[in-house]
């Protein structure tokens, strides 16, 4: 199955370059660009402004990641009265309204990090992903975007310890999310139509994330997800995360769309390059690598694992049952990444199957808290098991002796 998709990635990359098929690209980056100028410049006649859409950021004591999109909204006060009119059964979040807003590109915003303000300039899609110069204390900071009409949004920063050495890195669809859908219609069904508190989380994945923390450093390892998923549904993404009780940190996604290289992103090539990007900017942390064996993640963080041992931890995978694998388009083959790259690998079926291998692997180390009230609800559960069985002897007796009763009488 690996080698299926490994030569399918080829093949897609050597079409690219057919000369036809490179002109159809070329136009469908080109009618892209044309069709958001063309929608930008009518509302802006209409008094739109720019705004930017913050996400959670990450970095260290010395330099920030900053994530962002530049979008052009209605102007405050028509939000506001278009908001009050909408009743209240109709504020359910689908996923296309964030497909309708409007992304601005290749405009300037600019970054304020305490008190420092830092010109950058937005991608053709609007996203802002850069590095810049800082000086933080580790643990989470605020940092503020102005855009280019003035707007200002705030958006946390996580801060990472000089002195930290571990962290999480997660997937998100199938992994923290129940999906069981076929992957040609996943991104659609789960990008247009399905609502936000629809989403189903994974049986005891935010548990064992919390368990997980706790040995890596609850207030100061990193989290980081790591999705194909487009910029356009962050704010959904957040949300689910948020009220599921998952560890809070930042959204790795991708931008949406044609590029001039191909007719959509690589979402196998965007998790390559940022878990590379991550190991150049924190060459110091190993990580927990966390993902499910129904599409690439067994192949990209063995790959990983292979070129950069020192940078993992570990990797869990949650397997799959039988239905979802085939609506994920089958499992793949991971023998072949396990021995190469000489790190623990532990599989299981939700959270509490890999929080007890990683236990057995000696990462997972539980608390005295936990230990102790697990110690507590065992010999509890004892108890009851006895009370039970000495209630069901002792009831046997009764009715014995009962029954013995009336013969006694006549004798």
């Amino acid at each position: 199955m690996s080698a299926n998709r490994s030569l399918l990635r080829l093949l897609g990359r050597l079409m690219t370059k057919f000369p036809p098929i490179r002109s159809i690209i070329d136009n469908a980056a080109r009618i892209e660009d044309r069709v958001r100028l063309t929608r930008v410049s009518t509302v802006r006649r209409r008094g739109h402004v720019t705004i930017v859409e913050p996400y959670t950021a990450y970095g260290s004591t010395s330099w920030v990641r900053v994530l962002a999109r530049v979008q052009i909204v209605p102007p405050p006060g028509r939000r506001l009265r278009v908001f009050a009119r909408r009743r209240e059964s109709e504020r359910r979040v689908r996923g296309w309204r964030s497909f309708t807003r409007i992304s601005v590109g290749r405009v300037p915003a600019t970054v304020i990090i305490d008190g420092v303000r830092h010109r950058v300039t937005a991608d053709r899609g609007g996203v802002i992903d850069v590095n810049l110069p800082a000086n933080l204390a580790p643990g989470w900071r605020e940092i503020s975007f102005e855009s280019f009409d003035g707007r200002i949004t705030q958006a946390p920063a996580f801060i990472v310890d000089d002195a930290q050495r571990t962290g999480l890195v997660s997937d998100i669809d199938d992994t923290v999310m129940v999906t069981a859908l076929p992957r040609p219609l996943l991104a659609a069904w789960n990008t247009f139509v399905l609502d936000e508190h629809a989403r189903t989380p994974t049986p005891g994945m935010n548990v064992f994330y919390d368990r997980l923390l706790r040995t890596l450093g609850y207030e100061s390892a990193p989290t980081l997800y790591l999705s194909t998923g487009p910029w356009n549904v962050a704010p959904t993404l957040a949300r689910f995360l948020g009220r599921n009780l998952y560890p809070a940190g930042p959204l790795l996604l991708t931008d949406w769309g044609p590029t001039p290289n191909r007719f959509f992103r690589s979402g196998f090539d965007h998790k390559v390059a940022n878990l590379e990007r991550l190991a150049r900017e924190f060459p110091h942390i190993r990580w927990v690598l966390v993902g499910d064996d129904g599409q690439h993640d067994e192949e990209i963080y063995g790959r990983f694992a292979t070129a950069h041992p020192e940078n993992v931890l570990a990797i869990a995978i949650r397997e799959l049952s039988t239905s979802e694998a085939v609506l994920a388009g089958g499992r793949v083959a991971s023998s072949k990444w396990q021995a190469d790259s000489g790190v623990p690998w532990v599989y299981g079926p939700d959270g509490a199957a890999l929080a007890a291998r990683l236990h057995e692997a000696g990462i997972l180390q539980e608390s005295a808290e936990r230990s102790r009230a697990e110690t507590l609800l065992t010999e509890y559960r004892e108890e009851v098991a006895e009370r039970d069985e000495f209630i069901r002897t002792d009831g046997r007796a009764g009715d014995l002796e009962d029954d013995e009763t009336p013969a006694l009488r006549e004798h």
